[in-house]
């Protein structure tokens, strides 16, 4: 059993990667309890396995990650729209609120193995509905968890 060099999971039977695709598969197809959670479990993927992260360092991930821990999808919807009405041509100069307000508390990654990565979001891998929901926010809390922690 190889475990995976930045989330700690297990890659047996199948990588993180071979599930993150899955799972975005899964989301896209824009139905409950995937779809409205896209953007939650891509953060959750994305901090979890650095070495994907954006050119924002992550700053957008985390943010969505702390809206949805704290108000639920319609938080994470609010911050959406948000970050889509400051990437607007017609907004110039300052930056949103969105970049100013979300740096990750540190810039390393956490060194340790995540208490819950896709592997236990996938369940047998094919992401069950069954409690989903429930699942997503387990990663998305153990997640957080890690990055304020610095484990």
């Amino acid at each position: 059993m190889k475990p995976c060099p930045e989330c700690g999971a297990s890659t047996e039977p199948r990588s993180c990667e071979e599930l993150f695709h899955a799972l975005l598969a899964l989301d896209h197809a824009r139905q409950e309890p995937w779809g409205p959670l896209h953007g939650v479990s891509v953060s959750c993927f994305l901090l979890q396995h650095p070495s994907r992260l954006p050119a924002d360092d992550g700053a957008m991930a985390w943010a969505l990650l702390r809206a949805y821990l704290e108000g639920g999808l319609d938080e994470v919807n609010q911050l959406v729209g948000q970050a889509r009405r400051g990437n607007s041509h017609r907004v110039k100069g300052e930056p949103s609120r969105v970049a100013r307000d979300a740096a990750l508390p540190h810039r390393d990654a956490p060194r340790s193995r995540f208490s819950v990565t896709i592997q236990d979001v996938a369940v047998d891998g094919t992401f069950p509905s069954s409690e989903f929901t429930q699942r997503v926010e387990a990663w998305a809390a153990a997640t957080v968890d890690a990055w304020s922690c610095g484990m």
